[in-house]
């Protein structure tokens, strides 16, 4: 099967000078990991320098169909094949690019790996130099139960029983958890000369992601749940404003020029007497953590 034509826009998110030399840059990373956390991380290694090829099955990544916003962004700058990895001269094109690569990406079940001959001990065999970064649902030993992003927030206690939550916390989290370990494994190997693996469950990063509930700090009467007036969010006459003023110096500089007592009537009094763009724009002026809410 022919590759598709590679992607040639600009890596998402890159600020790097284009004469600048990225920290990845000659370093080959082969991803066979379709919809949201590899795909994330593979961006990532774009930005940071590497030659990224995307392994995608016979019918695409389904996130080209459930957002082709996203998958244009998270395919930029990668060479994107597809490959049936189940067809033997298939897999032994994918190993051909494993001969030249420095890391794998991967985020199936182990036992569907298995099947195809990509478990770690077949891989290294054949690839001694080349790391993998298995992304999981579960650590194992049980890597094989199934579940996303919502059963993984649901477990440490981050959805609100009648709301979706409105960001994939365990997902993006478990990217770039992905992007750290295998930043270690490169690391590794270039000492050693010999690749390794890691394990990286998106359940364990949703649990890292709800610490700050575990330690109180967002839980209901927490400093950090609204119960401090200098830390909310505000109607203004037109929208709402996130505050912020959580150091000293700032809650005395926004009650001095705001010229309230700092309760939270009295701040919510002030902020409805201007828009929320008005109040982003004075906080600016006074160097104050004050920003308006999108619309």
């Amino acid at each position: 099967m022919p590759p598709t034509s590679p992607t040639t826009a600009a890596p998402s998110g890159d600020t790097t000078d284009a004469a600048t030399p990225r920290p990845l840059a000659g370093r080959r990373v082969v991803t066979i990991a379709i919809n949201l956390p590899g795909p994330v991380a593979a961006a990532r290694f774009v930005d940071l320098g590497a030659h990224v090829t995307k392994v995608e099955p016979p019918g695409g990544d389904p996130m080209a169909h459930a957002s082709p916003t996203a998958y244009a962004e998270l395919a930029s700058g990668q060479e994107v094949l597809r490959l049936d990895l189940k067809d033997l001269a298939h897999r032994e094109q994918l190993h051909a690019l494993l001969e030249r690569a420095d890391l794998l990406i991967t985020s199936s079940r182990p036992s569907a790996l298995m099947r195809l001959g990509l478990g770690w001990d077949e891989v290294h065999a054949t690839h001694p130099r080349l790391s993998v970064v298995a992304i999981v649902g579960s650590p194992s030993p049980d890597a094989e139960i199934a579940g996303h992003d919502l059963t993984y927030q649901a477990v440490v206690g981050l959805l609100d029983p009648d709301t979706m939550p409105r960001v994939l916390l365990a997902d993006l989290a478990g990217a770039e958890r992905a992007v750290t370990e295998g930043l270690a494994l490169l690391v590794g190997c270039a000492t050693t000369g010999v690749g390794s693996i890691t394990e990286v469950a998106l359940s364990a990063a949703a649990e890292s992601m709800a610490r700050t509930m575990r330690w109180g700090l967002t839980q209901p009467g927490g400093p950090l749940a609204g119960d401090n007036p200098a830390y909310g969010i505000y109607a203004a006459r037109e929208g709402h404003v996130a505050v912020a003023a959580l150091e000293p110096h700032f809650r005395a500089r926004l009650l001095e020029t705001l010229d309230v007592d700092g309760s939270r009537d009295s701040l919510s009094a002030a902020f409805a007497t201007r828009t929320a763009s008005e109040w982003e724009a004075w906080a600016r002026e006074h160097d104050l953590p004050v920003v308006a809410l999108p619309a």
